[in-house]
């Protein structure tokens, strides 16, 4: 089978006033991004749509279950490392506007020095898995989040660092998955459907 991996569209900056966990949706640029790939995607055979249970991630996927007329399967194990965070600032935004800030997060492991890497490498694996297994022989397209992608890709490898790339906002990674067992990557972040 062939597995999509699809990034998030760009969301909107939130922070939360009482400190529990923000969830923001799409901006109007990350729909406009979340068109583009549907538009992009429309002619494939893809037979099922799953999504991660964050907005970010949901809203992207609506855009392909209405260019492709599927039902959205959300799965709460594709969820992102920040989803308990009460504060969300696109990286690329804060990389711009505070660059030691994003430094100290991206760079020296700050932006998830609380989370358990390897349980969320193994939540990851565990949810694609089941994902391959019931859908053997079909296209199927995920709309997820980066460190939702780069856990897959680095485990496909055999990666120590969990971190092997930065995809693109509505990039596509593609995999494929035989009935073997065998597990391989066809392509890294494709993002040539995104316009000016």
């Amino acid at each position: 089978m062939q597995l999509l991996l699809i990034r998030h569209a760009l969301p909107l900056r939130a922070e939360s006033a009482d400190g529990s966990p923000v969830d923001p949706g799409l901006s109007a640029q990350g729909r406009s991004q979340a068109r583009q790939l549907a538009e992009s995607l429309r002619g494939e055979p893809i037979e099922a749509l799953y999504a991660s249970p964050m907005r970010r991630a949901r809203e992207t996927a609506q855009a392909l279950a209405e260019a492709l007329a599927l039902e959205i399967r959300v799965d709460a194990d594709l969820v992102e490392l920040d989803h308990l965070s009460d504060v969300y600032v696109p990286l690329e935004e804060l990389k711009a506007s505070d660059y030691p800030r994003w430094q100290a997060l991206v760079q020296q492991g700050g932006l998830y020095a609380d989370v358990d890497l390897p349980a969320f490498r193994r939540q990851v694996t565990r949810a694609i898995e089941r994902i391959i297994a019931a859908h053997a022989g079909s296209r199927v397209a995920v709309a997820c989040h980066g460190g939702v992608i780069n856990a897959w890709t680095s485990q496909l490898l055999g990666v120590e660092e969990l971190f092997v790339f930065e995809p693109a906002y509505t990039g596509v990674s593609r995999f494929l998955a035989a009935r073997s067992g065998e597990r391989s990557l066809l392509s890294l972040n494709e993002s040539g459907h995104l316009r000016d």
